[in-house]
């Protein structure tokens, strides 16, 4: 059986990442997902509707390939070389959350503002425990675990649009590990 909320969003995702959300309509929305624009009606009362859920469900999905890469690794400094590299190799596919992300045209829907913010919070979290786990094993000395989390989550962030809009896959990877190497220099034990 067909599930018309999915074709609508499938249709929906691929159309905000070509055009964006503000020059996507549901006209074009109907058109694409093959059905009618009340249909869509039915199911999302904006556009902007769709795109939050969408935008939700790219989350979700960064989450959950962060935390199996995390949960994968063994030590400490493989974690943290496997939350920045899954970060990035997985934001570079999600053209809307990305957008959402970053675009500043956005900031006035307030779910956008709120997927920002926990976005931020669970990844200065993520590196918290492990900056928490490489302290308490003597991997790394890091004098203020919270201030340094923050670095390390914001300096990502400033790498987004370069690393995954600019830069091949390949070039990420290496990036990432030259970044890692820097990093650990930095903070390991010697």
């Amino acid at each position: 059986m067909i599930n018309t909320k999915e074709v609508i969003l499938k249709a929906s995702q691929n159309l905000f990442a070509r055009f964006g959300l503000k020059k996507t309509t549901v006209d074009e929305i109907a058109k694409l997902a093959r059905i009618g624009k009340g249909t869509i009606y039915h199911y999302f009362k904006t556009k902007e509707q769709i795109f939050a859920e969408i935008i939700d469900k790219e989350s979700r999905y960064l989450r959950q390939k962060i935390h199996e890469a995390v949960q994968q690794a063994t030590t400490p400094q493989e974690k943290l070389h496997a939350f920045v590299l899954t970060r990035l190799r997985t934001i570079k596919d999600l053209t809307n959350y990305y957008s959402a992300m970053t675009d500043d045209y956005l900031q006035h829907y307030s779910f956008i503002e709120k997927a920002r913010q926990e976005s931020f919070q669970e990844e200065l979290n993520l590196v918290k425990g492990i900056l928490e786990e490489g302290t308490a094993s003597k991997v790394f000395a890091v004098e203020d675990i919270s201030l340094t989390a923050f670095a390390i989550v914001t300096a990502l962030k400033g790498l987004e649009y370069p690393w995954t809009v600019e830069t091949s896959l390949a070039d990420i990877e290496q990036s990432v590990n030259v970044l890692i190497n820097v990093l650990f220099k930095g903070i390991e034990t010697r």
